[in-house]
């Protein structure tokens, strides 16, 4: 328990989990985060993932390091491609935003989203705003970028990998208890849904003997959303600016509003 000389929290990140946000607010402690500078970091990252994820990169590195490539066969390492396909978006913010933009060269037939609103910036991406039961159904891949609250923990549970495809690729970027993952190990495992790439997961680090680390469709990466080092270092300048404004009695550049 920090003690009662603490004015200023800077947190070098866009999530705030971690933090006693109702201790922070009786004590009137500021908070800084650094929201906007990892977007673009996190939107590639999402991308890559997917696309490792869909075109089953890890395995074909394992397959050239263990012998495994032999001669040309016409549906070896064959994967899911994104030409005419359906991506759909669960949490259209500032990363779900950019995970669009990125993707629509891949000649994409359609994108969906859904969101608690209807957003203009979205829909002027092209994409259309539906349920997400709608996107579930619908949607060759499925892409997680939204907030982790207390109304997203573990939303997506067997009912909801029930409602995907069997082929769908399931991507999260977002927060590990956003997903329930023995519900995400028996979907994968039993085929009720084709693959998944994450990038974060509950708890964190993931232990070493987690179920899903022994599926060849489970792609998991150590939170590395924003590891990109010009990324990290604008998210290093940003917190210290956080804290000496608040140290200095000012507005904080960059606040969470607690």
């Amino acid at each position: 328990m920090a003690g009662p000389q603490l004015r200023i929290i800077g947190t070098m990140s866009v999530g705030f989990e971690h933090l006693d946000l109702k201790e922070i607010k009786k004590r009137n402690i500021q908070v800084g985060y650094t929201p906007d500078v990892l977007t673009d970091a996190t939107a590639e990252l999402t991308v890559a993932l997917l696309l490792a994820t869909s075109r089953r990169l890890f395995e074909a590195v394992h397959e050239v390091k263990s012998g495994g490539w032999g001669s040309w066969q016409p549906l070896w390492m064959c994967g899911k491609g994104l030409k005419g396909t359906v991506v759909g978006v669960v949490g259209a913010g500032r990363i779900g935003q950019e995970v669009i933009k990125r993707l629509i060269p891949f000649k994409v037939a359609k994108f969906l989203y859904c969101d608690r609103n209807r957003k203009k910036e979205v829909d002027a991406l092209g994409a259309e705003h539906t349920t997400r039961d709608s996107l579930l159904a619908e949607s060759d891949f499925v892409v997680v970028t939204c907030a982790s609250t207390p109304e997203t923990q573990k939303m997506f549970n067997s009912v909801l990998f029930s409602k995907m495809k069997s082929d769908a690729v399931f991507v999260n970027t977002s927060r590990g208890n956003i997903v329930d993952q023995e519900a995400l190990y028996d979907a994968l495992q039993s085929g009720k849904i084709g693959a998944a790439g994450i990038d974060v997961a509950d708890p964190e680090p993931l232990p070493t003997d987690s179920p899903l680390l022994t599926l060849k469709n489970c792609v998991v990466l150590p939170h590395i959303g924003s590891a990109v080092l010009v990324t990290r270092a604008a998210m290093s300048e940003l917190t210290a600016l956080n804290i000496l404004a608040g140290l200095a009695g000012e507005v904080l550049p960059s606040a969470l509003n607690v």
